[in-house]
């Protein structure tokens, strides 16, 4: 397995746009015949969802006020807030059958390190999460990409909970289907349940610290590191410009709509915000933390022109594969919600 970090001319990088313009870069343009790690810690940023409605997740007055920056990633579920308190480790796996989409499998390094590290309690549980004594310390995502596991969690050291409970605006679905009435509620930092010795390091520290129990190592110098060169910084720089510093991709420009229908599904939460017109739908858009391999902007553009009605939702719903978008759900589950 090879080791890369956001380090460019010997300086250490706290951009969580550029740690995810990395791992892009390297994911489709490199082949370095390994699994790679991605580690990295940033400042105060919002990561949303590849199908997420960037309008509706996030209090952008705080954000705007607080300096934190906002980057949509490639992959599918829920929002997330991290700063300098959590480590974030990103992974581009061979697509191991037993891995993708097996969560539980996904996380075991993770919580054996933690057990190690004293952790006794933390368990991987629900859908993609990491608890200990029922609050969330770790939220994981993953998607297929050429045959390769594209994927990554976050270790929540230290917890800012006004930061995090001011900037997210969650869906109110997700949170009463937890029987939770808040954001801070639900999530703890890591550092009290460390072993003693181990509750003074810095977030860099125990960064390192999980990284040489990962590569069963001595010191940070002894795991095998892919150096990015110049010109991989120039296709980084480029991602960025168009992609992860870009507004249009964060945000979109995102139409009014006056049709809307939100549900908390098996596969996670499902939005349909639909423009209708004589009965027909004339604009379409899926937001939702589901993981998804396909782009749903092709269910979207599926949906336009078909009547609100039961037989003729189902009639184009039926003829997806439904699973390769969102996961597993049935037709009449989404017209359902559609209707109701």
């Amino acid at each position: 397995m090879y080791l890369i970090e956001p380090i460019r001319n010997g300086q250490y990088i706290y951009d969580g746009a550029v740690a995810l313009a990395i791992q892009v870069h390297v994911l489709n343009k490199l082949n370095l015949d390994e699994d790679i790690i991605f580690p990295y810690c940033c400042k105060p940023k919002v990561q949303i969802g590849l199908f997420q409605n960037a309008e509706k997740e996030i209090n952008h007055e705080y954000m705007k006020g607080h300096g934190i920056t906002l980057v949509r990633r490639d992959t599918g579920g829920g929002t997330v807030f991290l700063d300098e308190g959590a480590v974030n480790i990103c992974l581009i796996m061979n697509g191991d059958s037993n891995v993708y989409g097996n969560f539980k499998k996904f996380y075991e390094p993770a919580v054996n390190i933690l057990h190690d590290l004293g952790v006794s309690e933390v368990e991987q549980t629900g859908r993609n999460d990491l608890v200990v004594d029922g609050k969330k310390v770790s939220g994981a995502a993953m998607t297929l990409v050429n045959g390769k596991i594209y994927g990554g969690y976050t270790l929540l050291l230290d917890v800012n909970y006004d930061a995090m409970v001011n900037v997210l605006t969650p869906n109110r679905k997700k949170i009463e289907s937890k029987g939770i009435d808040s954001v801070r509620s639900r999530v703890t930092g890591l550092r009290e349940y460390l072993d003693e010795k181990y509750r003074d390091l810095s977030v860099v520290d125990f960064k390192d610290l999980y990284l040489c129990r990962l590569f069963n190592c001595e010191k940070l110098e002894d795991i095998k590191r892919y150096e990015l060169t110049e010109e991989d910084w120039q296709e980084i720089d480029e991602l960025l410009s168009k992609k992860y510093q870009n507004w249009d991709w964060n945000y979109g420009k995102s139409p009014r709509y006056n049709y809307n229908r939100d549900a908390r599904l098996g596969i996670g939460t499902i939005e349909f915000n639909l423009e209708v017109e004589a009965g027909r739908i004339t604009k379409a858009k899926i937001y939702g933390d589901f993981f998804g391999k396909g782009n749903v902007g092709d269910i979207e553009e599926k949906l336009i022109g078909v009547r609100v009605k039961e037989e003729d939702l189902l009639g184009v719903l039926e003829g997806i594969d439904l699973g390769y978008y969102f996961g597993r759900v049935e037709a009449q589950e989404l017209v359902d919600l559609i209707l109701s």
